[in-house]
């Protein structure tokens, strides 16, 4: 009865506020230049992203199991730019710097939800590239589109449980002390700071996320790309090896503008402004090099850009008459 009550009273005591405040980047210099260049780096996201969509989709010669990678790395991009950006862009151009309780978690869920799907389709599209340079006469009887389809039903599934867990966990801290918020989004690990009772689960559960989504996906990419090098090794020609190499170079490419990013925030300065710039930057740059990265790399995507371009319809002159 006694534990009953106390767990009650725990409950009770629980301190929901109904807003909180971000307050990263409102001290940063030349703050305007700074979203302006967001905003760009989002038109572009978007535009760029939609048009890998729309190409993968419409071309039935994409429809095969590294552009299905593609395809789901291409949505995961405009859904955390969606998440993460417009909000800044409100909370400088309309000096709203003020989040809802229910928004900020929903902002939490919706940026690490989608920061966890690109991980591990980075992951999927390293192990595509290691059976096809490895074992290149059993690709198609491991890797294909219903393979792919269901290792990705897998991901979206996997990572929206374990994000909706520690998103919905946040409700039980209670919130008595301080809510302002030194991040440029409602950050997990930002909130986790500013609670006023015990947050050792919420801590437990952070660290196992961040060494399944931050540590894991990189240490299994380094393996993948390590036996692709035993591969290559193998190869007698260098014209070989180079062919082989080349089918890399665009997935290389993504994964070094995902994880750089976020080891340069691990070492950078340990000044406010500093991690919040780089950190922000980090989330937003990748998104948008992704869809820049695989059409120029990609072969067949230039050939049908350049083929849509090429039979564009002439415009219609009309006969001017002496």
């Amino acid at each position: 009865m006694n534990t009953l009550s106390s767990s009650l009273s725990q409950n009770i005591s629980i301190v929901h506020p109904e807003y909180f405040f971000i307050t990263g980047l409102t001290g940063t210099p030349y703050n305007t230049y700074y979203h302006i260049c967001l905003f760009i780096i989002y038109f572009i996201t978007i535009i760029g992203n939609l048009i890998v969509l729309l190409i993968i989709a419409l071309e039935r010669s994409l429809h095969s199991p590294m552009y299905i990678g593609v395809f789901n790395l291409a949505l995961a991009d405009i859904g955390e730019s969606n998440a993460l950006i417009p909000n800044m862009m409100k909370i400088f151009f309309f000096d709203s710097q003020y989040i809802s309780y229910n928004a900020c978690l929903a902002n939490m869920f919706f940026v690490n939800f989608f920061i966890t799907v690109q991980t591990y389709t980075l992951v999927v599209l390293a192990f595509d590239r290691f059976i096809a340079i490895c074992f290149p006469l059993r690709y198609h009887a491991i890797v294909n589109n219903k393979f792919m389809s269901i290792v990705f039903s897998v991901i979206w599934a996997f990572n929206t449980c374990m994000v909706t867990l520690s998103t919905s966990l946040m409700t039980r801290l209670s919130f008595c002390n301080s809510t302002v918020v030194e991040s440029w989004y409602c950050d997990y690990g930002t909130l986790l700071r500013l609670p006023c009772n015990d947050n050792s689960i919420n801590k437990l559960l952070a660290t196992l996320i961040q060494v399944f989504f931050i540590a894991v996906p990189p240490f299994i990419i380094v393996l993948s790309y390590v036996g692709i090098f035993l591969a290559l090794c193998k190869i007698t020609t260098w014209e070989g090896r180079l062919k082989a190499l080349k089918t890399c170079v665009s997935h290389l490419l993504v994964v070094g503008s995902f994880f750089l990013p976020i080891l340069c925030i691990l070492i950078a300065s340990p000044t406010t402004n500093a991690r919040i710039i780089s950190g922000s930057l980090s989330f937003a740059l990748p998104p948008m090099l992704n869809p820049i990265i695989y059409v120029l790399n990609t072969a067949k995507i230039k050939d049908l850009i350049r083929k849509m371009l090429n039979n564009r319809p002439a415009p219609i002159r009309g006969n001017i008459s002496k």
